[in-house]
């Protein structure tokens, strides 16, 4: 599987950046770094996202959902 090159030219991602480049909520964004599932660092009320994490992270995801995918399919074949 190909790497995602996420094309922001920051090495830290605020929240807004995030939810720009995935097209979601705030609320969704937070609720990832508050379960710690993407790593970041609060500074006082402000999340960073360092963009190497981000990418690591995208990746795990899109990996994940093919998995679930191959899952479904064969539970779908028995």
């Amino acid at each position: 599987m190909e790497r995602i090159a996420v094309n922001i030219d920051k090495p830290w991602l605020t929240v807004a950046d995030i939810c720009e480049y995935m097209d979601v909520s705030t609320f969704v964004v937070t609720s990832v770094l508050r379960s710690g599932d993407l790593p970041a660092v609060k500074f006082g009320r402000e999340w960073r996202v360092a963009k190497v994490d981000f990418e690591h992270w995208i990746h795990a995801q899109r990996a994940k959902d093919q998995m679930d995918d191959v899952t479904e399919s064969a539970s779908e074949r028995s």
